[in-house]
């Protein structure tokens, strides 16, 4: 029987940490920035937590 292969779409978004958490950048942040408020594109610095709901979908995604 093959190995099974991880999502690699989701593997490149999400990233595990040492605990096992999922972290996730946030959306919004990528183009079209000069007609957003710099308010709004320094809110979405940085990782959020993955939502409870989606985090067993997303661990079978990535074969864990």
């Amino acid at each position: 029987m093959p190995k099974n292969k991880s999502h690699s779409g989701t593997s490149k978004r999400i990233k595990v940490t040492g605990s096992g958490k999922l972290r996730r950048e946030q959306a919004g942040r990528r183009h079209i920035l000069e007609k957003k408020p710099s308010t709004l594109t320094r809110r979405l610095e940085g990782t959020e937590a993955v939502a409870k709901a989606d985090v067993p979908r997303i661990k079978r995604l990535l074969g864990r």
